[in-house]
């Protein structure tokens, strides 16, 4: 074979077998991270310190945590993007039932029952119960606390545990931090909660105590998917590769190793201890005067189209807009909104983002409200005005829009101004499908501090200036247009 063939014979080899190994190289690094460049989405409830929870202190929007740091590590290996969300402990199941999310960690046990509603992955964590009381209670074994209320968390496996326990009135509420302030109040005399986390709020309220009792049955924390989910394996699959190379137990150490937290003393407590935090708190101005703006815009629109509807000649039209009130005033606005925020992906397949969710429902629910107190306000308004105008030959949209609908608006301006008023308190509700409102972020701050009461007043007195501002800004438009006329 001549020497250049040979040359040629060579290089094409070379460039073959380099080749081979690239596509062989690309192929491992595919199977290591089969998702590369997808998003994954997990729910979480960010007031479970030290598992998920928000440093406010820093001013960083960000949720950290024992369990955040092993998604990080997860999604990280297997090459994907990682999205955290924000609920409530009860909204999480629901989330992944409405496919809102790809998977769930929050310290959550793999009871039977929540097994037929999503799938699990092996256990990474295990922790114990508690019974947490007030010091000098007795409260130290299930038995003690015969005749006594005691509070969970609703959904929880604490509120599975207490429900064995003969003679007591199970309480069940969404947070942890609202379950220890009833014990503080006396309102419930124990709690059931996971010894991780008492730890935190004992060492924050001195007044408090807490026993270890052990567990009828296996517990431990897992990841939650939704139902038929091809993501078990592969997270099974990384986490006993955690477990093996020790990183978990670095993860426990530094999450665990010393939660015990200092004590309050009386130069850092109360409103003290929150004063880091209160520009996170402050900062949900911003969010909840957008929801109130958009809501009473779009609910006062919607509100007169459905006022009109119901003073029409034309009946489907009445007989609509008087069902779609008896509707949306006889039932709860939290109902609605739930139903509106996790029906939606079901029936539609889009994920709503939450603050477009609450909009819409203040917006359905604020406009069956509004309908009546406007169509209240066009027959207050002389008659003889549309007939003056319908004998001057002035049509009907003219009419109502140039004479009878300003003079009502100017009428009701007073029950508008209320309206407004309680869409701006009741838009607090918005933080059960986690909208970073004022109020969510107090309930975050008293998560991450292991106090309530104080970041509650504070975000009461950010609602309460809101209110004051709104009312004597109502004020002073209705004696502007008293004396326009």
């Amino acid at each position: 074979m001549p020497r250049k063939k040979r040359l040629l014979f060579a290089l094409l080899l070379s460039t073959a077998l380099f080749v081979s190994l690239c596509f062989g190289w690309v192929n491992e690094l595919v199977a290591q991270q089969p998702y590369a460049g997808k998003k994954l989405v997990m729910v979480t409830s960010a007031d479970y310190p030290p598992y998920e929870f928000r440093d406010t202190a820093t001013g960083k929007d960000e949720i950290i945590g024992f369990d955040v740091d092993i998604a990080k590590y997860i999604t990280k290996e297997l090459g994907f993007e990682l999205e955290i969300r924000d609920t409530d402990f009860s909204g999480i199941i629901p989330a992944l039932q409405s496919r809102r999310a790809d998977f769930a960690m929050a310290g959550m046990t793999p009871t039977p029952e929540r097994r037929k509603n999503v799938d699990f992955s092996d256990i990474y964590y295990e922790a114990k119960n508690t019974i947490v009381a007030k010091k000098g209670s007795n409260l130290t074994k299930t038995v003690d606390l015969a005749g006594k209320k005691v509070g969970v968390q609703l959904g929880s496996l604490q509120e599975k545990e207490a429900k064995k326990f003969k003679g007591v009135t199970i309480v069940p509420l969404n947070r942890i931090a609202e379950i220890i302030q009833e014990v503080k109040s006396g309102r419930i005399q124990a709690a059931i909660i996971e010894d991780t986390i008492a730890r935190g709020f004992i060492a924050n309220n001195p007044d408090l105590e807490f026993n270890t009792i052990p567990n009828t049955e296996a517990a431990g924390s897992a990841i939650a998917f939704p139902k038929g989910s091809n993501l078990v394996g592969d997270f099974n699959r990384v986490l006993k590769q955690l477990q093996d190379s020790g990183e978990m137990k670095n993860l426990i150490n530094k999450w665990f190793g010393n939660n015990e937290q200092p004590a309050n003393n009386t130069a850092n407590s109360g409103f003290g201890q929150i004063a880091a935090s209160i520009p996170f708190i402050i900062d949900g101005i911003r969010i909840t005067l957008l929801f109130t703006a958009l809501s009473a815009f779009f609910g006062f629109i919607w509100g007169t189209i459905l006022s009109l509807f119901k003073i029409s000649t034309f009946k489907p039209l009445v007989w609509f807009a008087n069902a779609y009130t008896s509707i949306f005033r006889g039932t709860p606005l939290l109902l609605q909104i739930a139903l509106v925020y996790y029906a939606t992906p079901q029936l539609t397949g889009f994920d709503i983002p939450a603050l477009l969710a609450g909009v819409i429902t203040f917006t359905l629910n604020s406009g069956a409200y509004i309908s009546e107190t406007i169509r209240g306000g066009i027959l207050a308004v002389d008659k003889g005005q549309r007939e003056a105008a319908l004998s001057l030959g002035i049509a009907y949209k003219p009419m109502m829009l140039d004479i009878i609908l300003p003079q009502a608006i100017k009428n009701i301006l007073p029950a508008l101004v209320n309206e407004s008023i309680a869409l701006l308190k009741d838009s607090a509700l918005v933080s059960t499908i986690g909208v970073a409102d004022i109020l969510r972020r107090a309930q975050i701050v008293g998560a991450e501090k292991y106090i309530y009461f104080e970041p509650l007043i504070f975000a009461g007195l950010i609602y309460y200036l809101l209110v004051i501002s709104l009312t004597w800004g109502g004020y002073a438009l209705e004696r502007r247009l008293q004396r326009s006329t």
